[in-house]
């Protein structure tokens, strides 16, 4: 599947130099270019690559007060006004994602500059990225282990407590000429530091990592004012800042009520409210799609793909398993080849001459890299088997324990009544 997705579509004005005239239309965004078409005869009159600009600024003419113009690198210099809903708002999609672009053709620049691109690469490139999601997942995992064992240091310490509730219970059944009454009041002093306790209980609840941050440009309620900022998608809990670090919101976990992913590059967030508005954002960003299927594992009962982006998924998941079969395919078919063939007598001489001058499509320096993926993908696979056993045990120890502490805070509410 193309990475040419649309992005958005804004109506806007493209001043036709050569006829003196501004032209209505629509002006439409994708992941790597820009084109403007016509609203009477549906022409495309301009369509250029986002790695062409080289400035966007927003200007005014004598023709019309508010304008945005693109320079490209041959210096040719395009009009638009009459943005809407406004030009800040389409400036900053725009800049946003022509920024990202760069940024991230810097980097593959160098790689592209350095070595042309095999069928090695381009599995070793499968593989890394399947090595980045398993780290992700593995550090995901992780975090909520160190929550597991916080929940269970927290229901030790309520055991605890039910341990001192249920002698002081005893102390207030017991008749008052019992003479061991008053060292039964002295033994909660054991107990004493219950404040350092739920301090370090609350600290490791706090202790929390970052699974992904990204750049973004955040909308709230009406997508006429957007502004730039930061999304950061929390162990449990999502957080929105603006541009100069300031926290714009954040959703816990258990306050997200829903998220709908528009396109591949744009999703709102919303948390509902009864008797007042509800707190929504919309956030678009060139490197979304990396976010996604992290916010796929941590809300799949509340994560919505809309039909544009549905269609999108199934897309990309049909052309990402076309892509992993010919690349399969091509890096074991030297392979098959060399294990089934089986020499004849009409090309006993001409099958080795093939097999000698072809390329291999997986060089040395391929194959030993793959070699330190796979043992990195067999380590973290089995450090991952070994933390879920282990979150099973602890999940299972936190069950029987919560269990056995409803039976004793019921015990203590029967008791609690019969004293009333």
């Amino acid at each position: 599947m193309s990475r040419d997705i649309c992005v958005n579509t804004w109506p806007c004005s493209y001043y036709l130099e050569l006829e003196k005239r501004w032209v209505p239309g629509q002006l439409s965004l994708t992941s790597l270019s820009l084109k403007f078409m016509t609203d009477k005869t549906r022409e495309i009159l301009v369509s250029f690559p986002l790695s062409s600009i080289t400035e966007i600024k927003k200007e005014a003419s004598n023709f019309i007060f508010s304008s945005l113009t693109i320079l490209e690198k041959d210096h040719n210099k395009h009009w638009f006004s009459s943005l809407q809903p406004s030009r800040n708002v389409v400036f900053s999609i725009i800049e946003h994602f022509w920024r990202e672009l760069l940024l991230s053709q810097s980097g593959a620049a160098v790689e592209a500059s350095s070595s042309p691109m095999t069928k090695g690469k381009e599995l070793t490139g499968l593989m890394a990225c399947a090595q980045k999601r398993l780290e992700g997942t593995a550090k995901v995992l992780h975090h909520q282990g160190e929550q597991l064992d916080s929940i269970s240091r927290g229901l030790e310490k309520m055991e605890s407590d039910l341990d001192v509730a249920d002698r002081l219970l005893t102390e207030l059944e017991s008749p008052s000429w019992w003479p061991f009454s008053s060292k039964l009041w002295k033994m909660p002093s054991k107990t004493e530091p219950k404040g350092d306790v739920s301090m370090a209980s609350s600290t490791a609840f706090g202790k929390e990592g970052i699974v992904i941050k990204i750049p973004a440009i955040i909308s709230q309620r009406t997508e006429s004012h957007v502004k730039p900022g930061r999304f950061t998608v929390l162990v449990s809990r999502l957080e929105i800042h603006s541009s100069d670090s300031l926290l714009m919101h954040r959703f816990e976990r258990e306050d997200v009520d829903d998220i709908k992913v528009h396109t591949p590059y744009e999703i709102s967030i919303r948390q509902r409210f009864i008797g007042k508005p509800d707190i929504a954002y919309r956030l678009i960003s060139a490197k979304m799609p990396e976010v996604i299927p992290v916010l796929e594992v941590q809300f799949s009962k509340k994560i919505e793909f809309l039909e544009d982006a549905l269609m999108l998924r199934s897309t990309r998941a049909s052309s990402l398993a076309e892509t992993d079969y010919s690349v399969w395919h091509a890096a074991s078919g030297p392979v098959d080849r060399a294990v089934h063939c089986e020499p004849s007598s009409g090309s006993q001489e001409g099958r080795p001459f093939q097999l000698q001058t072809s390329e291999p499509l997986l060089s040395e320096a391929d194959t030993q890299e793959l070699r330190q993926i796979l043992r990195k993908l067999k380590g973290l696979a089995l450090d991952t088997e070994t933390e879920l056993e282990r979150q099973d045990e602890a999940l299972d120890g936190i069950t029987a324990a919560v269990d056995r502490t409803t039976l004793i805070i019921d015990k203590h509410n029967r008791r609690m009544k019969k004293l009333t």
